[in-house]
């Protein structure tokens, strides 16, 4: 067993997770259950959630990347390891952050970019 396959079965439950999550907010924008409403001051309330929706849907994509890509990094041997300079990520970080591939100070410097 894999140091981190209690991490790879957190992070496949997450993937569920947001996958659920998306699926939701795929449905919401689509109107599935309940069409446009026939009053254009509805609408215009309706299009502005849509476009919150559509926001929270792309950010949960990307998280969906991210959390792929640490499940492909447990796999291959490189997780915990930071992608830019190679040292070893905090396992506090990772604790909070599974999906982390920067350690915390290449991080900081990405943010400043």
């Amino acid at each position: 067993m894999s140091e981190y396959e209690e991490v790879r079965e957190n992070l496949i439950e997450m993937l569920e997770e947001l996958d659920e999550r998306l699926s939701k907010i795929t449905e919401d924008v689509k109107h599935t259950d309940e069409p446009l409403s026939q009053d254009f001051g509805e609408q215009a309330v309706q299009t502005e959630n849509d476009e919150v929706l559509d926001y929270i849907g792309n950010t949960t994509r990307a998280e969906m990347i991210k959390v792929r890509h640490a499940i492909d990094r447990i796999d291959d041997g490189g997780y915990g390891f930071c992608e830019n300079c190679g040292a070893n990520i905090n396992k506090e970080r990772l604790k909070v952050l599974p999906f982390a591939n920067l350690c915390i100070q290449c991080a900081e410097k990405a943010e400043k970019r």
